[in-house]
């Protein structure tokens, strides 16, 4: 008589579970993504009955290169080699299942005090007052690591109950070794805050590494059919 190898059941099981899930967020992502709108205040943001995630970070952190990635489209977040370009939020609809959020870059950018602090002012009241906000990705650089910045804006987030997950991004500008001592030291800081999600993803747009796993992450939060008419605009 011969005993099942449960070790390797479970680990045939989560295989496929895994190949599943990078395949739905293959399908999803693959799905035509359109430009909403871009708010420069909260009263312009749309009313949605869409699941929202938002992408945030420090500005030249790579936001618009990896949306660009993960929807597979080379335009739809205009990127720059200027700090500070986005200063709205912009609102894609993902196959009417879910929202993405471009949220301006916080930190350095050249642009008159007067207008950072306006959309600073417009990152906190959407991160604090967004009821369709499912999980905001904070995007880190890899080569920097956790600056006081994002520490703000995860504080703001714990406040708020709202929870994100950080993304590494340009990992593929780090020496090599250096990368796991990053993600350990970004971990245990994240083990430190309320609201952070436990799982750290590690990505480079431009080598495309990572943005299947992401992507997966990210279906698993969007609506499972696509919805009719899920947007209004004010």
């Amino acid at each position: 008589m011969t005993t099942p190898d449960t070790d390797k059941n479970e680990t045939d099981t989560t295989d496929t579970d895994d190949a599943e899930a990078l395949e739905q967020g293959r399908l999803l992502f693959a799905k035509q993504c359109d430009f909403i709108l871009g708010a420069t205040n909260m009263n312009q943001v749309p009313i949605s009955a869409l699941p929202e995630i938002a992408f945030a970070g420090r500005s030249n952190v790579g936001k618009s290169s990896l949306i660009n990635a993960l929807t597979g489209r080379n335009t739809l977040a205009r990127t720059s080699n200027t700090p500070g370009r986005t200063r709205q939020v912009n609102f894609f609809d993902l196959g009417h299942q879910l929202m993405l959020a471009d949220l301006p870059g916080y930190g350095y950018a050249r642009a008159p005090k007067s207008e950072i602090a306006q959309w600073t002012a417009l990152i906190e009241d959407y991160l604090r007052g967004r009821v369709e906000l499912r999980r905001a990705c904070m995007l880190v650089d890899a080569r920097h690591g956790i600056k006081s910045t994002d520490i703000q804006v995860m504080a703001l987030l714990d406040q708020a109950a709202v929870v994100y997950q950080v993304v590494l991004t340009k990992c593929d500008k780090v020496k090599a070794g250096a990368l796991e001592p990053r993600r350990e030291e970004v971990l245990k800081i994240l083990s430190k805050h309320t609201a952070a999600h436990p799982e750290l993803i590690v990505t480079s747009a431009r080598k495309n590494l990572g943005i299947a796993e992401l992507r997966a992450a990210l279906t698993a939060l969007a609506a499972p059919e696509a919805l009719e008419a899920p947007i209004k605009l004010g």
